[in-house]
């Protein structure tokens, strides 16, 4: 019998309301989750329907108006900003479906930035050795509008991996990607993501990437259907 995988997620009871000049907004409401260790999650659902939201409530970059979300043994919701800072550097990795590159940086410098902030002394050779895992050393010093989409999406996936998070976020990371690239990026993502036992949460419209994950779960007007 497999060794039973380990709770990692927990979403408890999760409001998110945020204010607009037509009064407060609903966005989620009471949303229940867990996921274990090295699990692969999608999220799917319309747009407008909280997908986003909630996967920038996993990050520790919106605070949740009522629950609490527990990752790796520590509660998000307690947390100051320094703290959720030094958190998700230490175990968060995020993909977004804009590329988020600095523009005047080279491809081995975007890479190098979170290491550059845990003060890592080996930060430039270890950006180097996950851009050659994605098939990018040959692009070390370009910059990224020398690069291609494709070649955008996967510095920032080097960038993503670089630390080794526990937790890796994508919101839908091929959504600037023509279908061939798109695929090829999907393909190291979840190659990445097993070599390293990562943890994934995958926000997407695209069914047939969500059937690639162990489970779906589905957000429709900001309620989470399992």
């Amino acid at each position: 019998m497999g060794r039973q995988k380990t709770l990692f997620i927990s979403l408890k009871d999760i409001f998110l309301s945020l204010k607009s000049e037509a009064g407060e907004v609903r966005i989620l409401k009471d949303v229940n989750l867990d996921v274990k260790k090295g699990e692969s999650v999608s999220i799917i659902g319309p747009s407008g329907a909280g997908k986003t939201s909630l996967l920038m409530l996993l990050g520790g970059l919106e605070k949740p108006s009522a629950g609490t979300i527990t990752i790796a043994g520590e509660e998000l919701s307690g947390m100051g900003e320094d703290a959720l800072t030094g958190f998700r550097q230490k175990n968060i990795g995020i993909v977004f479906q804009s590329f988020h590159l600095i523009p005047t940086m080279t491809a081995l410098e975007n890479v190098a930035v979170p290491l550059e902030f845990a003060h890592d002394p080996a930060a430039f050779k270890k950006a180097e050795n996950a851009l050659e895992k994605v098939g990018l050393g040959h692009r070390l010093t370009h910059y990224p509008a020398q690069l291609s989409g494709g070649e955008q999406q996967r510095v920032a996936l080097a960038r993503a991996f670089v630390t080794e998070p526990a937790l890796l976020l994508a919101d839908e990371p091929t959504g600037n990607l023509d279908q061939t690239t798109g695929h090829k990026v999907i393909e190291l993502l979840f190659d990445l993501a097993k070599s390293k036992g990562t943890t994934l949460i995958l926000v997407t419209h695209d069914f047939e990437l969500a059937a690639r994950c162990d489970r779906s779960v589905t957000i429709a007007d900001g309620v989470l259907h399992q």
